[in-house]
């Protein structure tokens, strides 16, 4: 049965890493017109041990050039008109919330069969 509850955490830490990446992918699309905002980005790392769970490493923030956009009448804007904008790409952030998506569903097909699995042996068992 330890094979089953291994089944069941792997793919339950892999489906908590991809949730904190759907949360920055969220928290970068709704911040994509904010003024000086960087996107943020998270890396995930194996977990000690022979278990192969993952676990969200550190936030990172995007150090690519902020956008300038050129409106003279914005309070931020410098003496020629410009002001740094944000740079968060939505093309980027879309495809990423999908990857993000379908890797976690996949997950949780994973956590429901490894659950099923282990029902028909406890039933089995039980006979």
């Amino acid at each position: 049965m330890t094979d089953f509850s291994d089944s069941l955490r792997l793919s339950v830490s892999a489906m908590r890493a991809q949730a904190t990446r759907l949360r920055l992918v969220s928290e970068n699309i709704a911040n994509a017109d904010t003024p000086g905002y960087r996107r943020k980005t998270v890396s995930f790392t194996q977990m000690a041990g022979a278990s192969g769970e993952v676990q969200t490493g550190r936030v990172n923030l995007d150090r690519s050039e902020l956008t300038r956009i050129h409106d003279p009448a914005h309070p931020l804007a410098d003496e020629s008109g410009h002001y740094a904008g944000s740079n968060v790409d939505l093309i980027v952030e879309i495809a990423d919330s999908r990857e993000a998506q379908r890797s976690y569903e996949a997950n949780l097909k994973l956590f429901d069969q490894a659950r099923q699995m282990s029902s028909a042996l406890r039933e089995l068992l039980r006979r």
